[in-house]
């Protein structure tokens, strides 16, 4: 049986993606320019990807894939209210701004869990299912946001403790 060693070194590196003055992104896999709607269509395919600046090598990744959100937000209807955004600010520079990241990450991946539990149960649904579904708030819906809301409770709980220790450590108490 592998270790983990030999599974990481399996696993095929990130693809890499150059960024250039003029501001053009070229994926070094397919040797051609692509545009931001085909980075974003390589992140809902679960491509793993980095994004370096050609010229210094600097990792740009999170600032494209803020801007595929900032385009996204722009589009039409966004997800991110404005009290969301207000709220997310607030966190910078805040001495919980490391947890709330690792908050919302946990988060994130726990709605995306439900999500894809929906999706699998739901496959054959018609559109009149789906509105008969959703307006009977069915047992398993409850169930899952549930689980969403149980998960969503720990990851507060463990963030709460890692506070607490952190605070207990500087002889602060609550």
């Amino acid at each position: 049986m592998p270790d983990a060693k030999d599974a990481r070194a399996a696993k095929p590196a990130a693809r890499v993606i150059k960024k250039y003055p003029n501001r053009r992104l070229y994926d070094t896999c397919t040797s051609t320019y692509i545009t931001l709607d085909q980075v974003r269509q390589l992140v809902m395919a679960h491509e793993d990807f980095v994004v370096r600046d050609a010229k210094t090598g600097e990792d740009l990744t999170r600032s494209i894939l803020l801007q595929i959100i900032l385009e996204e937000e722009a589009a039409g209807a966004p997800i991110l209210t404005e009290a969301v955004l207000a709220n997310i600010i607030r966190f910078y520079g805040h001495a919980m701004q490391g947890f709330m990241g690792a908050y919302l990450e946990k988060n994130i991946q726990a709605f995306t869990e439900m999500q894809a539990k929906l999706t699998e149960q739901a496959k054959n649904f018609t559109p009149e299912m789906w509105t008969q579904f959703m307006s009977l708030q069915s047992p398993m819906l409850t169930g899952v946001m549930g689980n969403y809301v149980e998960q969503s409770q720990k990851a507060l709980a463990q963030i709460q403790k890692q506070t607490e220790q952190m605070l207990g450590a500087f002889g602060l108490k609550r």
